[in-house]
Formats: structure tokens, sequence, C-alpha cells
């Protein structure tokens, strides 16, 4: 058996370099000064007889082993964790720190209204929130930088477990005028191939909005430019073309100060799955239950 196992502090030092790429922002993520971090790392390399990090004046390069080594300290601050939280649940549940990822399409239009409601029923949650793609918020799930994703289904999300809070139906928007009369909804045949406006690579919406309409020329043909649905909306209330937007955004006002129409879109799955996420076998996961269960009643579908 080894002697010598590396500490919790060292393996956080790693991975925070990993993440940031740079001694100095790593040291301000970890709270600590970047000759402690460096000198931490350091050490780790010296006892284990091995360079897990290549320094440049410019440039943090990961080593092969160092790459291979950063992803199971993941995994070993991952269950350290995990351990914190059986205890924290068997204590006063939603009574502690809870970091949570929520996608830009849900953000903006139902934290608003649900997060003063939560801090009124539960005032000991301390609520950590990141605003990030559904690719990258699964991604800081597996890697335990989140405890629990707020986001948009179907997606494929890996081992988790997921409750889902309500449906969210989707809108066709379309310049004032086009057409003169809009029908009371819209269907698939009716959205202009050649003026489609959906978001960028990353963002479920967009192939949510796809999959909705099931017409594979609208893959082929749609301008993926927009980063954000307000940065669309302005495309389209500018006459530049027609996008495709979540009820919540709707409710939540985003089309007002704008000439900009929208219509439900007439179809089999023209809706998303609001849901919580998290990882398969969290020990959290009757706070998370209750979590869901108080996002239901707070934001009724």
């Amino acid at each position: 058996m080894s002697t010598y196992l590396p500490t919790l502090k060292q393996l956080q030092y790693l991975v925070a370099l990993e993440e940031h790429g740079h001694f100095g922002k790593a040291a301000e993520a970890c709270y600590v000064t970047q000759s402690t971090l460096s000198a931490g790392i350091r050490e780790l390399e010296s006892l284990l007889g091995l360079m897990l990090v290549e320094r440049t004046r410019r440039v943090v390069r990961f080593t092969p082993l160092g790459i291979r080594l950063v992803a199971k300290a993941h995994r070993i601050l991952r269950e350290a964790e995990e351990l914190a939280d059986m205890a924290r649940a068997a204590g006063t549940p939603l009574a502690d720190e809870l970091r949570m990822s929520v996608i830009p399409t849900i953000a903006p239009f139902l934290l608003p209204k649900l997060l003063p409601q939560l801090r009124q029923k539960y005032p000991d949650l301390k609520l950590f929130l990141r605003e990030e793609t559904s690719t990258a918020a699964v991604e800081a799930l597996h890697k335990g930088q989140v405890d629990c994703v707020l986001m948009a289904l179907p997606f494929a999300a890996g081992d988790i477990e997921h409750a889902v809070l309500f449906s969210d139906r989707l809108y066709v928007a379309f310049p004032k005028g086009e057409p003169d009369n809009p029908p009371a909804t819209v269907t698939p045949n009716d959205v202009d191939e050649g003026r489609l406006l959906l978001l960028v690579d990353g963002h479920c919406l967009k192939d949510h909005a796809l999959a909705a309409c099931n017409r594979p020329e609208l893959r082929a043909s749609a301008t993926m430019l927009g980063t954000s649905l307000h940065t669309l909306i302005l495309m389209v209330d500018n006459g530049l073309g027609q996008t495709l937007i979540p009820e919540m955004a709707v409710k939540a006002g985003l089309l007002n100060n704008t000439e900009v129409q929208a219509r439900p879109l007439d179809a089999p799955h023209a809706s998303r799955d609001i849901a919580l996420v998290w990882r398969t076998n969290s020990p959290r996961h009757t706070e998370f239950e209750l979590l869901a269960e108080t996002m239901r009643q707070l934001y009724p579908a």
C-alpha cells in the first residue's frame, strides 16, 4: 500500500487549475494565493514522482497522465462532497447550501418569480446559481460542480434522476404583418424555412424546436446565430425572420415593447418538459424531490 495519499486540498488545486487554465485564476477560485496553489501542485507531483503540468510563461498544459488524474480527482472530490451531503440530508431539508445550474432559456423567465418565494419558504436555504447551456450544466453536474440542474427535457444527460415540473409549450414568433391575419395556431408547414432563426448550438431549445417541427429541411436551412432569446426577438422585431420561443418567455413578457406576434405551434410534441435533474443515487435525492414539488406549487403550469 502506498505510503502517500494525495490530500483533498491538493486535488482541489489540480481540478481548479484544469478548469481555469491559469494559476492566478485557479488560486482565486480556491481562495488561496497563487504561490500556495502552485506549491501544493508541485508537492503532489514531487510525492507522486510524476509531472502533471507543463508550465510555460503563457500556457498551462496538462500531461496525458495529468489529464487522467484530473478526471479521477473530479470523482474523488464529488464522492467526498457526497459524504457531507449525507450528513446534511439527515438534518433539516433545504436548510444548507445548494448549487444549481439553470439553462438560459429558463433562468430569466422562471427565476424572478420563483426565487423570492423560495426565499420566503426556505429562509435557511443558501442557493448558488449558475446560468449555462444544457451541455455545460450536465457536465458540471457529473463533475460535482453543481448539485442539480433546472433544465428542459428531452436531453441526453447521462446517468441522472429527474422530476418533471411542468410542460412548456412552444410558440412561433414572427414580425407584425407576417401574415396580416395570423391564425390562432401555427402548423410546422407554416414555418418559413428560409427565414427561421434559432439559437446557436449548445442550447437544447434549438433541438426541441426542430424536433417539434419534424421537417428535416429546417435543420439544414435554419440560421443558427442567436445567443439568447432576447437577441432572436430583437431580430424578428426588425423583420429579419421567424423563430420559436417557449410559452414561459411569452408569459414573462419577452414580447413586451415589440411588435412581434406569437402563436402556439400546433404539432405533436410541440413542448418541452421543464425538470429538475440530479445525479443518480445522490444522498440528497429526497431534498431534490421536495424542491421539485415546491417548484410545482410555486409555478403551476
